[in-house]
C-alpha cells in the first residue's frame, strides 16, 4: 500500500491529523468530510493513518497509537459511506427496458379467441449510443455476451473508495467495510429493483395470486431478469473488482455477495414460486416464457456467479430451469387429459363448432409456436401409443404409421384424437342424425383449416395425419347428406305411383298427390329445422348448399316434368305442387344461416 504522496508525515504529526478530524471531539470534523475537501487535505490525511499504521508495525503499540488508529479507521469508513452514498442512485433502467429485448407474449384469452394473435415479438438488444449517458451513473457499456457493465461510480470515487478500503481492510476492519460498502450498495440494487417492477414477495405470497395478475407479473419478470442479471448485479460485481480487487483475500467477492445476494435470491424465488405452483394448462405457456428466459439467461448466470461463495444462485437458477421443464411436460400431460374427460353434456346449438374445438386447437397452435423449446422437453411419446386402449373411455389410435413423428408431434397428434373422441360422444347427445353429422363435419373441418393455416402446425401434423382428417370431416358431410336427403329423395320415387298393367298412362291420382303431400311436409320441416343450423365457414357453408341442391333440385325437376300435368288436371292442383324448381333453389340458400326462418318458405305464384 503506497502513500499518496513520496513525502510522509512525521508520527507525531500524524497524531494529530488524525485527532484533528475525530467526529466524537470536533464539531468541524462532525460537520465536514474529509473526501469533500481538496486533494490536498485528503492525502495528508490518508499519509497520517499510513504513518500510524506503519509505527504500530515497528515498534510496541502504544495507547495513544492504539487510539488514533481506532479513531481513524471510525473517520475512514464514514468517509466511505459518504462517497458510496454521493455517488449512489439506481441504475437508469427507463431506457433499458425499453430497449431490453421484449418477451414473447402469450395470454391465457388467445384461447378462447378464433383468431390466433403472433404472441412472438420480436427481439432486440438492449444498447446504448457512443456518447449517450455520459452522466456519473452511466457512462459505457462493455460487453461480454449479452452482459453489459455500466460504470457506476465516476473513477476518481472509485480511487477514492480503493484507497479508503486497502486501509481499514489493512488495520484489520475488513469486516466493517465489506458491511458498509453491502449497505449502500444494496440499497442502490433495492432501488433499481422497484424501478423494473421486481416486488418482496414470498412464495407464498406469488402462489396465492390470481393466475392473470401473475400473467402480468411473469412478462414485467423476464424483462426485469435480463437487466438485473446481465446489467445490474454484472456491473456490481464490476464495481467490487474495481475497488476490492487485491485487497485482502476474496475481498471483492465477499462485498459483491453482500450486496447481490439477497436480492438475486429475492429475484429468483418468484420463478421458484412459479415452477412449484399448482399446474393448470393455462399456464403451460408463459411457464415456457420463464424456461425460455431462465435458459438464456443461465450463461449469464454462471459468469457472474462464477465464484465458489456464489454457487447457491447458480444451482437455484439450474433447479428452477428443471423444474419448469418438468412443470410442462406434466401440464402437457394432464392438459390431454382434461380434454379427454371434458364433461360438458349440453349440445351446442345449430351444430357449430364447439367452444372446446376452439380452445384445444388454438391451444395447440400456441404449442406449435413453442416448438423448439418443447421439443426438448417432450421426449417420451404418448402414453397410449403404439397400441389400441381397447377401453371404452379412450380412443383407440395406432401410432405405427406415425414412426417417425417426433415424440412431441405425437403429442399434438394424439390430443387431436381424444379431441375427435370426446366430440364423438357430444355429437350423441342430438338427437337429430343429420345435426349429429353437421356437428362433427363443423368441428373437423375447423380442426383441418386450423392445421392448414399454421406452416408449424401443419408441418408437425404431417400430411399423413391431415389426409385422415380431411377423410373424417368428407365423411361426415357425405353422412349428412345422406341422413338428411334419402327420405326427402324417397318422396320423389316411381315406385308405388304406377297402376299395375298400365306403365304408359296408368298413373295413380291419389297415390301421387300423397307422395307431394309428403315430400312438401318434409321439405318444410328441413328447411325450417336446417335454417337454425349453423355452419360458421363461408366456404364450407356454400359448398354443402350446392351439394344438396344438386342432390335435390335434379331429383325434384325430373318428378315434377314426369308428373306435373297428371295433377294439374285435377282439382285444387296448388294444394300439392307447392313448389316450384325456382322456390326450392332459393329455400336452399336459407339453410345453416344459424336463426329462424322469418317467413314461411315461398311458394309458387298462382
Amino acid at each position: 500500500m503506497e502513500p499518496p504522496e513520496n513525502v510522509g508525515v512525521p508520527l507525531q504529526s500524524a497524531e494529530k491529523i488524525i485527532l484533528r478530524w475525530d467526529s466524537t471531539a470536533s464539531e468541524e470534523a462532525r460537520e465536514r468530510m474529509i473526501f469533500d475537501g481538496d486533494r490536498h487535505e485528503i492525502d495528508r490525511y490518508l499519509q497520517a493513518v499510513d504513518e500510524i499504521q506503519r509505527s504500530m508495525e515497528s515498534a510496541t503499540v502504544t495507547d495513544d497509537q492504539s487510539k488514533a488508529i481506532q479513531i481513524a479507521m471510525a473517520r475512514l469508513e464514514d468517509e466511505f459511506r459518504n462517497i458510496l452514498i454521493a455517488h449512489t442512485s439506481p441504475i437508469e433502467t427507463d431506457s433499458l427496458v425499453h430497449s431490453s429485448s421484449s418477451v414473447r407474449s402469450t395470454s391465457t384469452s388467445e384461447l378462447h379467441d378464433d383468431d390466433d394473435a403472433d404472441s412472438d415479438e420480436v427481439s432486440k438488444e438492449v444498447e446504448l449510443q457512443e456518447g449517450e449517458a455520459e452522466s456519473s451513473t452511466i457512462s459505457r457499456y462493455r460487453s461480454t455476451n449479452s452482459i453489459r457493465e455500466t460504470d457506476l461510480i465516476p473513477s476518481e470515487a472509485i480511487y477514492d473508495l480503493r484507497s479508503i478500503a486497502e486501509r481499514m481492510i489493512s488495520a484489520g476492519y475488513y469486516r466493517e467495510c465489506v458491511q458498509v460498502y453491502g449497505s449502500v450498495r444494496k440499497s442502490a440494487v433495492d432501488a433499481s429493483f422497484r424501478q423494473l417492477g421486481v416486488e418482496k414477495l414470498s412464495i407464498g405470497d406469488i402462489q396465492r395470486l390470481e393466475w392473470e395478475v401473475l400473467e402480468t407479473k411473469i412478462r414485467r419478470w423476464i424483462r426485469a431478469a435480463k437487466i438485473c442479471v446481465g446489467i445490474l448485479f454484472a456491473s456490481e460485481k464490476n464495481l467490487c473488482e474495481q475497488i476490492f480487487e487485491g485487497v485482502g483475500t476474496a475481498t471483492d467477492d465477499a462485498c459483491f455477495m453482500e450486496t447481490v445476494k439477497g436480492p438475486a435470491i429475492q429475484l429468483f424465488n418468484f420463478a421458484e414460486a412459479i415452477s412449484i405452483s399448482r399446474r393448470s394448462p393455462e399456464k403451460l405457456f408463459k411457464i415456457l416464457d420463464l424456461h425460455d428466459a431462465i435458459f438464456d439467461l443461465l450463461p449469464d448466470v454462471d459468469v457472474v456467479f462464477q465464484s465458489k461463495s456464489s454457487e447457491s444462485i447458480r444451482v437455484q437458477a439450474a433447479e428452477i430451469l428443471s423444474r419448469l421443464a418438468e412443470a410442462a411436460r406434466g401440464i402437457l400431460s394432464e392438459f390431454e387429459n382434461a380434454v379427454l374427460r371434458e364433461p360438458s353434456r349440453i349440445p351446442v346449438p345449430g351444430g357449430t363448432i364447439h367452444p372446446l374445438t376452439r380452445y384445444v386447437m388454438n391451444y395447440i397452435s400456441l404449442i406449435s409456436d413453442y416448438k423448439q423449446t418443447l421439443v426438448e422437453l417432450i421426449v417420451s411419446k404418448p402414453s397410449t401409443g403404439t397400441r389400441y386402449s381397447g377401453d371404452p373411455t379412450t380412443p383407440d389410435m395406432d401410432f405405427t404409421e406415425l414412426e417417425e413423428r417426433t415424440p412431441l408431434e405425437l403429442h399434438l397428434i394424439w390430443i387431436i384424437v381424444i379431441l375427435q373422441f370426446n366430440l364423438d360422444g357430444k355429437s350423441k347427445l342430438y338427437k337429430d342424425a343429420s345435426l349429429a353429422h353437421l356437428f362433427m363435419m363443423n368441428n373437423v373441418h375447423y380442426i383441418v383449416q386450423k392445421i392448414k393455416g399454421s406452416p408449424e402446425l401443419r408441418e408437425m401434423t404431417g400430411d399423413y395425419y391431415l389426409k385422415k382428417l380431411t377423410g373424417k370431416f368428407r365423411q361426415a358431410a357425405t353422412s349428412y347428406q345422406r341422413s338428411t336427403w334419402v327420405r326427402v329423395l324417397y318422396c320423389l320415387r316411381d315406385e308405388g305411383l304406377h297402376v299395375s298393367g298400365s306403365f304408359s298412362s296408368g298413373v295413380s291420382k291419389s297415390a301421387l298427390r300423397e307422395r307431394f303431400k309428403s315430400f312438401n311436409a318434409i321439405f318444410e320441416e328441413v328447411h325450417r329445422t336446417q335454417a337454425t343450423w349453423l355452419i360458421p365457414d363461408i366456404q364450407l357453408r356454400e359448398e354443402l348448399r350446392i351439394s344438396s341442391s344438386e342432390l335435390l333440385i335434379p331429383a325434384y325437376r325430373s318428378f315434377l316434368g314426369r308428373f306435373r300435368s297428371h295433377v294439374e288436371s285435377g282439382r285444387h292442383p296448388e294444394a300439392y305442387i307447392k313448389y316450384m324448381v325456382e322456390d326450392l333453389e332459393t329455400a336452399v340458400l336459407d339453410f345453416f344461416e344459424g336463426y329462424p326462418i322469418s317467413q314461411h318458405l315461398r311458394r309458387r305464384s298462382q
